[in-house]
């Protein structure tokens, strides 16, 4: 019997809404305010993440100049920019066969590519967690189906463990022991974030 397949595009879809939802209560006075990511504040931490969105975007039409993952300047109204770059990945990633097409990703290395699903499940994964970073950032929740977290877990369990978390540059860091039961709070913590942060 066939397994099912799972629809990263969807589930990717689920997760830039999410974010685009919580960026659009975004104030100027939040963006200088902390997050979970350590190195950023949340103009920085939008900045990558719209960074991101066009890198993304980009590898789904097989483009693999490693100048596109330079991080971007948000202008005047990191709000706006960000939710367009969201929107463009969302357009990306909608069009045929994105699944099936090959990514490279410079931000990986410069040989680097991927199976376009394989690839935009490293998407989701970072945009479940990007959300839980600025939500956390502004004093808010966020919330995603249980299905979706079902599948986020099985994607953030492939991410490698031990010492490579510990390099520089690494996208998570060390994984945190957690014990509570919902299962966002999970996949934070295996992926290096604090659930309680900023206590």
């Amino acid at each position: 019997m066939r397994m099912p397949t799972v629809d990263y595009i969807a589930l990717d879809a689920e997760a830039v809404r999410t974010s685009i939802e919580l960026v659009s209560t975004v104030t100027d006075a939040d963006l200088s305010k902390p997050t979970p990511c350590r190195a950023w504040t949340l103009y920085g931490l939008l900045a990558h993440m719209a960074t991101q969105h066009y890198g993304f975007a980009a590898a789904s039409r097989g483009e693999s100049d490693p100048a596109i993952w330079k991080l971007r300047d948000l202008g005047d109204d990191p709000v706006k920019a960000y939710v367009e770059s969201a929107e463009h990945v969302l357009d990306a990633f909608a069009r045929p066969g994105v699944a099936e097409r090959t990514f490279p990703l410079a931000e990986f290395g410069p040989d680097a590519a991927f199976p376009g699903a394989q690839a935009v499940s490293f998407h989701f994964i970072d945009y479940i967690v990007h959300s839980w970073d600025v939500a956390k950032s502004i004093g808010k929740t966020v919330t995603f189906e249980p299905a979706t977290l079902e599948a986020a877990t099985t994607v953030a369990q492939i991410v490698p463990t031990g010492d490579v978390r510990r390099a520089p540059g690494t996208p998570f860091a060390a994984d945190i022991p957690w014990s509570g039961d919902n299962p966002l709070d999970r996949i934070v913590a295996y992926l290096g974030r604090n659930p309680n942060w900023p206590n």
